[in-house]
Formats: structure tokens, C-alpha cells, sequence
């Protein structure tokens, strides 16, 4: 077997390996190539979040400040729609930067029972420049993409959908809109509020959850 060919199998066998360990099953086999290589690089960066400690917060988005870190849940957060059963999760937050002018973040909920994984969603968050407009780029393990948009006032984020597409085999019924609310409480306590509108159901109160900061 030629060398290269013996290096990519095992780099290959390596990605599939790392792959399981670092996402679970929530990802297929990597094959034998460049690319998917590349591809679980991309993710292996992404879940290690910002390693360069020394780098500087862009002062473009330096208003967001307060959401840095890593957030977990303090009480079970509650899980309702009329289309499904109650639930109670658990969820960790994670927002990082490398000194663009971009906040990545990565969110991973747990049912609190059975910690088996629910919604999972990453992406990143930009402001327009000189005002307080800002943007979530979101991608959910659902098969869902989306755009929020919205206005930050003082340590509170509040979002709407402006843009949503999805895989062309998504469940229905379909997402039609999505608003979040993010707030910093006195008490230190991270709060989001999210809602949720359907093909056929209005939009309405799904999930809410506070946080506490743990690094």
C-alpha cells in the first residue's frame, strides 16, 4: 500500500474514532478523504471553543461582553407546546471568541431524567456596526437554519426570526418562527425565553431556563 494512501486510512480510522467520542452517534462515519477530514478538523475547533486566551474581545461586538463564558443550568429548565408533552432539560452554553468580530456559540440540552440529547444548536453572533442591532446565525441538529435578528438593551438580547430554511426532509409540522430573549439578571443568573410558531400552531411560550456562569 502506497504511504499516502496508509496515512489517509489512518487519519480516516482516527476522524471516525474522534468523531464518536467528541459527538456520540449524532454524526455518520467518516470515509476515507481529504474532506471529511477537514470537516471533523472544523468541528474539533469549534467544540474546543477559544483556546487563545490572550486574544483580545473585538470591540465590535464588545457590548456582549456579559455572555462570554461557559453557562450551565441551574434548575431543570421547562419544555412545553401544544403538539407535544411537557418535558424538563437541562442545557450548558458556551460563548467564545478568537478576536473577530463574531461571538461563537454552541448550546447542547439534555432531557433531565434520562440526559439523553435533545436540541442542540451552534453558530455565531454579529452586531451592525454603531448600533445595537444583532444578529444569531443558528444551525440546529433538527435540520433547521436560522437567522434571528433583534436589539440588545442594556444586558438584554431580544430576537426574532428573519430568515429560516431547512433540510427538504424536516418533520412536520415546520418551524415558521422562532423569538429568543436573553437576559443578564441582577443576581448574576443568565434567563432565555424561547417561543415558538408552527404550520399549525400560533407562536407561543416552548422553552425557559436560567443559567448560572461556571467559567
Amino acid at each position: 500500500m502506497m504511504p499516502l494512501l496508509r496515512s489517509r486510512m489512518s487519519t480516516s480510522r482516527y476522524a471516525n474514532k474522534t468523531s464518536q467520542r467528541l459527538f456520540g452517534d449524532s454524526l455518520p462515519d467518516y470515509t476515507c478523504s481529504v474532506n471529511s477530514v477537514w470537516t471533523l478538523s472544523a468541528l474539533i475547533m469549534a467544540s474546543h471553543g477559544n483556546e487563545t486566551g490572550s486574544v483580545e474581545l473585538n470591540p465590535a461586538v464588545l457590548p456582549l461582553d456579559w455572555l462570554l463564558g461557559t453557562w450551565e443550568s441551574d434548575e431543570p429548565g421547562e419544555g412545553c407546546f401544544p403538539t407535544i408533552k411537557p418535558f424538563s432539560y437541562t442545557e450548558t452554553l458556551h460563548f467564545t471568541h478568537v478576536g473577530q468580530p463574531v461571538i461563537n456559540f454552541m448550546f447542547n440540552a439534555f432531557h433531565a431524567e434520562s440526559q439523553k440529547p435533545l436540541h442542540r444548536e451552534c453558530g455565531f453572533i454579529r452586531m451592525q456596526p454603531g448600533t445595537n442591532k444583532v444578529a444569531f446565525i443558528i444551525a440546529q441538529n433538527s435540520g433547521l437554519v436560522e437567522i434571528e435578528e433583534g436589539d440588545l438593551t442594556g444586558q438584554q438580547l431580544n430576537l426574532q426570526t428573519n430568515s429560516l430554511a431547512r433540510i427538504s426532509f424536516a418533520k412536520k409540522p415546520h418551524v415558521q418562527q422562532i423569538t429568543r430573549v436573553f437576559q443578564l439578571r441582577p443576581d448574576g443568573r443568565l434567563e432565555q425565553t424561547v417561543s415558538m410558531a408552527t404550520d399549525n400552531q400560533p407562536l407561543i411560550q416552548h422553552l425557559h431556563i436560567t443559567y448560572h456562569r461556571s467559567s
